[in-house]
């Protein structure tokens, strides 16, 4: 007997990060030497501190059971708190957080536990590609958001058909971005408080990159902004700060509505996660940032000195402010695509087209700060060989 996958199914994005993994292996298995800067799977390890504290918690009976629905009282808690601490952001840990198993689950699952089939949401174009499969699976209205580096790849609110914002429910950002390394300020997170205000539109903020930020600027959350509770969420995932990104743990926060839905989706869905990594979670969230500020500390010489080594060969980057990315132009006379697969067949350098996180990245592609510093050099002087930068 065979079995067909439901329409829905069917009408799912291609998985880009699957396709572009596939092509690295392929040109490693035949014996390359494959410089890959086309992941953003963080290098270095769990803070000991956070594994030990798993260990734990993973010795005690207690948490082998079935967790609560809605996650661990004493982590919303943690939750909680470190949003006071950290950002200045007071929330109430039973109804303003959520309990997730990473962030993309709350992402992507957001769309069908507000929204109907045929509602509008809008999406930054570039952006993170899986954000495409809660329009699928929710099956409502795309619009999309271009981003542009005249703008500093913020969203130009005054560009936004009316027609569209009349109509829209949902509005995704993301900043620190992904894929170019934006950052968003405190007015900029203003105007979308009186755009959403405006337009009777809800915001979620994928805040994955809130600390990584360079120069000096910590990113800013959009919790932060006045009334944002009152027009949206953001989500948290502990994924890149401590970097537990195979742990799939995260939470969301902020208006009361949208938790609930969040909450009552994962009731059907999910037990919640396991106990032991909440509490590894917990002790993350609690700790003294430490490890997060020297992480964010090497990430940024990493930036700088990628930044140095590629413009010696002439190959100007995007300034991002944060994350753990660079966004860089590609020559004239080749798409992203080409100018990636060209990298990768003649220079065994991965790197990640920027078309895949929508066509507005096209022209550019993204490199992953995810290497150790010498690997950096190597890449570029391969390229530099390809004399596609020469003035």
């Amino acid at each position: 007997m065979k079995f067909e996958e439901s329409k829905i199914l069917q009408q799912l994005p291609k998985q880009f990060f699957a396709n572009l993994v596939k092509k690295v292996n392929a040109k490693a298995a035949a014996g390359a030497d494959v410089i890959n800067l086309g992941q953003g799977n963080p290098d270095q390890p769990t803070p000991e501190f956070v594994v030990k504290a798993m260990q734990t918690a993973t010795a005690n009976p207690a948490d082998h059971k079935y967790s609560l629905f809605r996650g661990l009282p004493r982590f919303k808690q943690a939750a909680a708190d470190f949003y006071e601490r950290e950002y200045g952001v007071k929330l109430d840990p039973e109804t303003e957080i959520a309990v997730l198993g990473g962030s993309k689950i709350g992402l992507v699952e957001l769309p069908f536990a507000l929204l109907n089939p045929g509602d509008t949401m809008i999406l930054p174009d570039p952006g993170y590609p899986d954000y495409l499969s809660g329009i699928t699976l929710a099956q409502v209205k795309l619009a999309l958001l271009r981003l542009t580096a005249a703008n500093h790849f913020l969203p130009d609110y005054q560009q936004v058909d009316p027609q569209v914002a009349a109509a829209a429910k949902l509005l995704y950002l993301n900043y620190p971005n992904n894929p170019t390394g934006a950052v968003a300020t405190s007015q900029f997170f203003q105007d979308t408080v009186d755009f959403a205000n405006e337009h009777q539109i809800g915001i979620v903020h994928d805040f994955a990159y809130g600390a990584i930020g360079f120069d000096g600027q910590r990113p800013v959350s959009f919790l932060q902004t006045p009334g944002a509770k009152d027009v949206g969420i953001e989500m948290y995932t502990l994924s890149k700060s401590f970097n537990m990104a195979g742990w799939r743990v995260g939470f969301a926060a902020g208006n009361a509505d949208m938790i609930e839905a969040l909450n009552l989706i994962q009731d059907h869905l999910f037990v919640s996660v396991f106990p032991a990594i909440q509490d590894a979670a917990i002790a993350a969230l609690n700790s003294d940032q430490q490890t997060v500020h020297e992480l964010v500390r090497l990430y940024e010489r990493r930036r700088n000195q990628f930044f140095t080594t590629a413009r010696k060969i002439g190959w100007e980057p995007y300034p991002s402010g944060g994350s753990f990315y660079a966004w860089m132009p590609v020559p004239e006379g080749y798409t992203s695509e080409a100018f990636a697969d060209l990298l990768l067949d003649k220079a065994a350098v991965a790197v990640a087209p920027g078309n895949g996180f929508g066509a507005g990245g096209e022209g550019y592609v993204r490199v992953g700060l995810l290497i150790d510093e010498p690997r950096f050099t190597e890449a570029c002087q391969r390229i530099a060989k390809l004399h596609l930068f020469d003035r």
